[in-house]
């Protein structure tokens, strides 16, 4: 998490600083000792020769008797300085002279003016540099406490690439766990349902924010009926969703598992547009024009490159376009709920007919899928019909035939790129060739699309996702337990 990075940041940033700072304080309180050091023998000194020329003046006057009685130390110490008087013919002491008593009295003065400009300076300099010091080592300590406060507090943000920081870190402990309860209540006790299908059932759900939820569910409604190998065929696929994450890719949410009664589930964002082959094929839907099924192309091609080169690779085991949702703005959003028949298959004791990941020419089989995508977007006919039969080989018919792939362009479809549609044919041509190593990587398909139709990744994916706030909701009670 961000917190405990920052955190360990700062402790190692601020340890630093606060030893400089006890550096700094050890330097002053030295400087401060050394000027009182370097003073105290001047006192003493000056204080010394005051005595002595005070103390020797009282000398000269005093008779010998009181000068010996009264002075014993005094005179000794002060005798180098004073003549005898008997050497002296008129009986009188001289006066005490000392050789070095004017010059001591000239720089008594002058040394205490220097004492009191040391003075001077350490109030004037030292202690006003001191606290500057102290006030930056202050103001260092909240600049890197600040950038710590704002990241441990703003950790749920719109995502940039892929999901935001909050949903990483639970894919990276592990996909976050929702209570049977949480869901209920989303769902409206369940009663909400907007797919049936013989092997999963398919809710809508709305969290208190308002953002709207998928909620996929088992059809198996015991636990006798759900067996180790499907509980194994659960997690697998819980694991290999979360490592997704991609903007073009109906990405996982949380999961529920409960005994009694009964659940497994899965929690996906909701794409509110329905799903390509409803926009396609169903009339009730507007037809799409030629710059938003370009869109869609780039962003399904965007998102399965992203798939293959993840490692080990995910191979998306039934590419179709009843899997490819379309947001509110009209962005493509790959899901996956192939584990659901694979568990049912299981369980029925058959084995599942589509292309898991451990499939040979898992790779190859997604690109044969991406071309007959392309195919069926460009054509808007639908995969396989009673009349014409299957779409791959009405393509290859009108090569037989020796006519372009574009004859079989949608009619409907008021203006298109003659230039984006050469390229799409031939690309259409290389995904579905009956050799898989002849078939080209995904990557390479990308940048061939990318070179004539200029929409990058960024331009692909949806504008505006309010996962984060599904994201919020969804995994604040989880932290909570």
């Amino acid at each position: 998490m961000i917190l405990p990075a920052c955190s360990g940041l700062f402790k190692t940033s601020t340890m630093g600083t606060l030893s400089s700072f006890v550096l700094v304080v050890l330097t002053v309180h030295a400087a401060m000792n050394g000027c009182s050091s370097l003073d105290l023998p001047v006192q003493l000194s000056h204080r010394r020769l005051f005595q002595d020329r005070n103390l020797a003046a009282l000398h000269t006057n005093l008779p010998a008797a009181a000068r010996h009685d009264h002075f014993p130390s005094v005179v000794n110490i002060t005798s180098p300085a004073v003549s005898h008087p008997g050497n002296d013919p008129n009986g009188t002491a001289p006066a005490v002279h000392s050789p070095d008593s004017s010059s001591h009295s000239d720089e008594a003065p002058a040394t205490t003016e220097s004492s009191r400009g040391s003075k001077k300076w350490l109030h004037m300099v030292v202690i006003p540099v001191t606290g500057l010091l102290l006030l930056a080592a202050a103001a260092g300590i909240a600049w890197m406490l600040l950038p710590c406060r704002r990241k441990s507090v703003a950790y749920i943000g719109p995502w940039k690439t892929g999901l935001s920081g909050q949903l990483q870190k639970a894919f990276v402990s592990g996909v976050p766990k929702l209570q049977r309860s949480e869901l209920e209540r989303a769902c409206e006790d369940f009663s909400n349902i907007v797919a049936s299908h013989p092997y999963y059932t398919v809710y809508k759900g709305t969290l208190s924010s308002g953002v709207e939820i998928a909620v996929v569910s088992t059809t198996i409604r015991s636990s006798k009926d759900w067996s180790n190998h499907s509980e194994a065929c659960f997690r697998k696929k819980i694991g290999s969703l979360s490592r997704i994450n991609h903007k073009n890719f109906i990405n996982l949410l949380g999961f529920c598992e409960e005994e009694e009664p009964f659940m497994r589930m899965m929690v996906f964002e909701y794409a509110p547009n329905g799903t390509l082959y409803e926009n396609l094929h169903d009339e009730g839907f507007d037809r799409i024009g030629w710059r938003d099924r370009m869109r869609i192309i780039m962003g399904i091609a965007y998102c399965i490159q992203h798939m293959h080169e993840l490692n080990p690779a995910v191979v998306h085991p039934d590419l179709q376009s009843n899997d490819i949702f379309i947001s509110e703005d009209g962005a493509a959003k790959i899901s996956d709920s192939s584990v659901w028949q694979e568990v049912v298959s299981e369980s029925e004791g058959k084995m599942p007919t589509t292309n898991g990941d451990n499939h040979e020419h898992g790779l190859a089989g997604n690109v044969y899928s991406f071309g007959t995508l392309l195919l069926e977007i460009i054509s808007g006919k639908l995969p396989c019909s009673e009349n014409e039969g299957s779409l791959v080989n009405l393509a290859l018919g009108c090569i037989r035939e020796g006519r372009s792939i574009a004859s079989l362009l949608d009619p409907e479809l008021e203006s298109h790129k003659e230039n984006d549609l050469g390229v799409i044919c031939q690309i259409i041509l290389d995904c579905i060739q009956d050799d898989p190593v002849k078939r080209p990587r995904m990557r390479e398909i990308t940048t061939r699309l990318r070179e004539t139709i200029p929409i990058s990744p960024d331009a692909a994916t949806p504008r505006l996702s309010p996962l984060w706030w599904a994201e919020l909701e969804v995994l604040s009670p989880v932290e909570a337990r």
